[in-house]
């Protein structure tokens, strides 16, 4: 382990993506063996996306999905990558994650975020209103971890059986303003580089200076989401992240493909600009064999200095998804 970097705990996103040629039942299946894997190679978390809408993607009920996996596996802390806050009553949401923390207690997650993890149009839809409710979003996360308070300390309405649970929170952001607000209220923060690196760096520098110790956390606990695509060899991790690509290629067109087999190139399949869309937001993407990933971890861990990483690997193979998280853990642990 290098002096300077400090050994961090490493965690996993799911987005529950449906290959070509898969049913939305079969990446259930997947995501579950996802799971019970990671936990066997000690991986600290296993959080789960919320989406709507999306043919794609299999994780719109996160609660449901969490209380499967959290079924499924024995110790791994299971939670939301995250809850968007805005598409649901803090009440709701208080009583869902109470009843998960009764059921499995000390073992669940509750990330927050602000956007609705949809279209606009779907958004109301999930609301039943036409307010901006996103704007309420600070207001929201307050009420929530008061329903999960003790009994003292709340009012005449009550989450049962969230009260009393204090299930962790975590503030997820991409923005300065996500930033400020677990700052603020004395939140571990989760910033999505694997999809939204531009303010990276800027963000943690506000979170950290501005942080205010809360009775959840004395001090700033820094996550950051990241892609890995890891293999036996580079070459074999270079064709493997062509399902990445045409992932995020699906993002910049505002298409709705299956996550599709790898292929050989890219050529023909995306123009100059998507090309450089679909890599600027995976930029955070840590490729190649495990030399290879381990050089560019150390590089990236020494000049942010996060409490943890997270990853997420879009790879179409489950077999060579499981394996990418092995060549990561073995990565993380020689830095």
């Amino acid at each position: 382990m290098n002096q300077n970097i400090k050994p961090v705990p490493v965690s996993v996103l799911d987005l529950v993506a449906i290959s070509e040629g898969q049913t939305a039942k079969e990446a259930l299946a997947d995501m579950v063996s996802l799971a019970q894997h990671v936990e066997k190679l000690d991986y600290k978390r296993f959080w789960l996306s919320e989406h709507h809408n999306s043919p794609t993607l299999a994780s719109s009920a996160t609660s449901i999905l969490i209380s499967k996996v959290l079924d499924n596996t024995n110790t791994i802390e299971v939670g939301s990558g995250g809850v968007m806050l805005p598409n649901h009553t803090p009440l709701v949401v208080a009583e869902q994650f109470g009843t998960l923390e009764t059921m499995y207690p000390g073992r669940v997650n509750l990330g927050l975020g602000r956007a609705p993890g949809t279209d606009m149009q779907t958004a109301h839809a999930l609301r039943r209103t036409t307010q901006e409710t996103a704007y309420a979003f600070p207001q929201d996360v307050v009420e929530l971890q008061n329903y999960l308070k003790p009994i003292e300390h709340q009012g005449l309405v009550h989450a049962y059986p969230g009260v009393g649970t204090e299930v962790p929170i975590f503030i997820l952001g991409s923005s300065t303003s996500s930033a400020q607000l677990a700052a603020r209220l004395g939140l571990p923060y989760v910033f999505a580089a694997h999809f939204a690196p531009q303010k990276l760096e800027q963000a943690l520098q506000i979170y950290r200076t501005q942080f205010q110790p809360s009775d959840y956390l004395a001090q700033p606990y820094v996550m950051v989401c990241v892609n890995v695509v890891a293999a036996e060899t580079t070459e074999e991790a270079q064709k493997l992240s062509t399902s990445s690509h045409m992932f995020y290629l699906n993002v910049v067109r505002g298409t709705k493909n299956l996550l599709q087999p790898p292929v050989d190139s890219m050529d023909g399949k995306w123009s100059l600009y998507e090309e450089t869309m679909a890599k600027n937001m995976s930029r955070y993407t840590f490729l190649g064999d495990r030399e290879a990933v381990a050089g560019q971890l150390r590089k990236f861990m020494g000049d942010m200095q996060i409490d943890e990483l997270m990853a997420v690997s879009y790879i179409y193979d489950q077999e060579k998804r499981k394996r990418s998280f092995e060549i990561l853990k073995d990565a993380m642990d020689q830095i």
